[in-house]
């Protein structure tokens, strides 16, 4: 303990503060994720309901992955996530499919395009459907098209799903992403240029972007596919 002490005094006082923040954070943590698996002992324990056990395996994956513990957080954000998509609860398999993105694991990739399936063909929270695009555009070198047709796909969902306070807000949000994309993809820094630049990549369509975001879901889940789309999507109250 004495060897940490001399280290806190050692630095400047901002650094000594984030460490000891730092430290702090990853206790809380820690704290919270031994209550989350004496519970969900509890729970498979007394066979109690699924959704709630779901529900408690996928906040201990997020705390898992806040704890960059990516590969014990996968395989309970996995389970959470196939209950999910089994009982038709589309919008918390996508935010597993967050969470399994975020653990960072060579099959993360491939769960963002899952995510990003569920959460355009799905009418869940834009919010998060805006996150799980924000993840392509990062990951998407600043040439390449793909960044691009995620951000226009953002704005287009935020104009469509979003409603009231929620809608003001997602869309200057997204206008801001698409033009962010936008100079770094082609040096674009006026709003006639952006214009221009929205012609020439097709991205003023709907029926044409959102087939090169198909495109785009392919590569990312690399034909490894988590669930029957075609069986989903029937499923979804607007098919039936």
């Amino acid at each position: 303990m004495k060897q940490f002490d001399f280290l806190a005094h050692s630095l400047p006082d901002t650094a000594a503060d984030s460490v000891m923040d730092f430290k702090g954070e990853a206790a809380a943590l820690e704290s919270h994720l031994q209550i989350l698996l004496d519970h969900m002992r509890d729970l498979e324990r007394c066979g109690c309901s699924p959704h709630r056990l779901a529900d408690l395996r996928l906040q201990i994956a997020r705390t898992l992955v806040e704890l960059e513990r990516g590969e014990e957080a996968w395989p309970i954000g996995r389970a959470a996530f196939d209950y999910f998509i089994e009982s038709d609860q589309f919008e918390m398999a996508a935010d597993a499919c967050d969470v399994l993105f975020n653990a960072n694991r060579p099959e993360s990739i491939c769960a963002l395009g899952q995510g990003i399936w569920i959460a355009v063909t799905c009418p869940i929270d834009p919010e998060l459907t805006i996150e799980l695009l924000s993840h392509v555009i990062d990951e998407t070198p600043d040439d390449a098209d793909g960044a691009a047709v995620a951000a226009a796909t953002a704005l287009f969902l935020s104009d469509v799903r979003a409603h009231g306070r929620q809608r003001e807000d997602l869309m200057f949000f997204t206008t801001q992403l698409l033009g962010t994309v936008a100079r770094r993809h082609s040096g674009i820094d006026s709003p006639e240029q952006l214009d221009l630049w929205m012609d020439r990549l097709e991205l003023k369509e709907p029926e044409k972007f959102l087939v090169r975001l198909r495109n785009v879901v392919d590569v990312l889940a690399q034909d490894d596919w988590w669930f029957d789309r075609d069986a989903l999507q029937a499923r979804l109250p607007f098919n039936q």
